[in-house]
């Protein structure tokens, strides 16, 4: 898609798809391409905080109040989930310098 995700970047849940809570994870349907995605507990709370545009920064902040991480680990952990999400078409990124 050529589009990268950085820490100033905002991002929020993208249109073309659907999602429900089953227990403590998280499905998701890309509706485009009709592919099914599972978040586990953590990809799930992530997903609630970008229901709503919301900035890369902000969500790691939550995070790292929320759970106990390594800073690092847990800003590349975001980073990478957030890209692998932007190029499967589940969310939508605004803004912010390329990483």
């Amino acid at each position: 898609m050529g589009d990268s995700v950085s820490l100033d970047a905002v991002v929020v849940a993208a249109r073309d798809q659907a999602s429900c809570r089953l227990e403590d994870e998280i499905a998701i349907v890309q509706l485009k391409a009709g592919v099914y995605y599972g978040l586990d507990p953590i990809g799930a709370r992530i997903w609630e905080l970008i229901s709503t545009p919301r900035s890369v920064r902000a969500v790691r902040d939550v995070l790292l109040a929320e759970y106990d991480v390594d800073p690092v680990r847990c800003e590349g952990d975001l980073l990478q989930l957030l890209q692998t999400m932007l190029d499967a078409g589940l969310v939508e990124v605004s803004g912010g310098a390329p990483r």
